[in-house]
């Protein structure tokens, strides 16, 4: 990624390295790919181990410029379908209603699993201009269109979809008025119409789940977030999620609140879901998934996230904020990095084996600022071991800094060397 920034290219004689470690790791390939250039491609098409690298690329052939509407026009009604579908992500990418247009011109005849490809990247500027089109694609044939259709109209706000949905979910989620005090009182739906199957609600709920949480979930995340304030007396998201629920509706209440702040991208909700990152995430105010809580932080600017991850951290430790790492911008801001390093710290200090925080620790060789290395260095030692501590323990902590310290100074000395008045 760096050596792409700088506008560097990889050696052709590099080539099939670095298209093997695409094949391994899907977590390098789009920088990888990048950094292979229009060689990397040609030369994919002559490996079928390396045909991963065509999936959403011209397939090698050279694409035409999007500002050249004969040439797009001719390769979109021409092209094999993984140059069709780059076609019309550079062109989305470009100007979204020409993309759209693209696609409509096509639509009727193209076949059903790639119409899930296609409508799929109207994710990208995604607004009201392609209500009609996903609207219309509500009554397609293939259910995954009609349920991707009906996931990217609940993401517009303002869109029918999401009125209808914000009835139906309003009916079912009020103010308690016969309690003394405020509260939610939750009715959810007894039946799943035809109507709401055609606006994306599945009617058949997974193994384990009853039919009305399931129906009352998919209403509520399909439905604008502004809903609830207007609802709930101006109430903002936050004193929102602390009102308590009637009859043990809010777990399921909170899980599709949750979901509709990653949906629909409201940071207001996501702190409000989130809350404080002091609270043990059993007692948090929306979801205790670790999973979930890493999407709502995905939501929020990146220095905002990377400070409550690690306060996280300082409150809880380590054990459970792996997944939430893996959301943070690279490299990590200074308070985050070093919330990570005072707890590994910590973790060797209590006389622990460092084998459990593997996983951290390698992350921390890859998101750790490089320019930390130096202060990282007193880690190395080996400390005298405390009482009661796991036999050699000390010696395999120092042996995991080293490394540690090893790569950043690795990363550093990478990253010097690409810079253009290095070369």
């Amino acid at each position: 990624a760096t050596a792409g920034l700088h506008g560097y290219r990889a050696p052709a004689a590099l080539l099939p390295a670095l298209l093997d470690a695409a094949r391994a790791r899907t977590d390098l390939r789009p920088q990888a790919l990048a950094f292979a250039g229009p060689r990397g491609l040609w030369l994919a098409r002559l490996n079928p181990d390396w045909r991963f690298a065509l999936r959403g690329s011209s397939g090698g052939a050279p694409r035409p410029e999007v500002t050249d509407p004969e040439a797009v026009r001719r390769l979109w009604e021409e092209g094999l379908f993984a140059e069709r579908v780059a076609l019309l992500g550079a062109v989305r990418a470009h100007d979204p209603g020409s993309a759209l247009a693209l696609l409509t011109s096509t639509w009727p005849t193209e076949r059903a699993e790639d119409r899930l490809m296609f409508v799929d990247s109207l994710r990208t500027g995604l607004s009201g201009a392609d209500e009609p089109f996903l609207e219309q694609a509500l009554s397609d044939r293939s259910r995954n269109v009609r349920a991707t259709a009906a996931e990217l109209l609940s993401a517009l706000p303002e869109s029918a979809l999401a009125g209808r949905m914000a009835a139906r979910a309003a009916s079912c989620v009020n103010p308690d008025l016969t309690a003394s005090s405020a509260s939610i009182a939750v009715e959810a739906p007894h039946e799943c119409d035809a109507d709401m199957q055609r606006d994306g609600v599945v009617a058949a709920p997974p193994s384990g789940r009853g039919e009305r949480s399931w129906w009352l979930g998919q209403l509520v995340e399909s439905a604008p977030l502004s809903t609830w304030p207007a609802r709930f007396g101006g109430r903002t998201p936050q004193e929102i999620v602390a009102l308590p629920v009637a009859d043990g509706w809010g777990e399921e209440l909170h899980a599709a609140w949750c979901r509709a702040a990653v949906r629909q991208r409201a940071p207001e909700w996501a702190r409000a879901l989130l809350g404080a990152p002091s609270i043990p995430p059993s007692n948090g105010p929306g979801t205790a998934s670790l999973a979930e809580r890493s999407k709502l932080l995905a939501t929020l600017p990146g220095t905002e996230r990377a400070a409550w991850v690690a306060d996280f951290i300082a409150a809880h430790g380590l054990s459970e904020a792996f997944q939430l790492l893996g959301v943070c911008t690279v490299p990590w801001a200074e308070p985050l990095g070093r919330s990570v390093v005072d707890a590994l710290d910590i973790a060797r200090d209590a006389g622990s084996y460092p084998w459990s925080f593997s996983g951290v620790m390698g992350l921390a060789e890859r998101c750790l600022n490089p320019a930390e290395a130096d202060r990282l260095e007193v880690l190395t030692t080996t400390p005298d071991e405390p009482e009661g501590a796991s036999p050699g323990a000390a010696g395999y902590w120092s042996e995991a800094f080293q490394r540690l310290v090893s790569t950043l100074r690795l990363r550093a000395a990478m990253e010097a060397e690409l810079l253009p008045e290095a070369a």
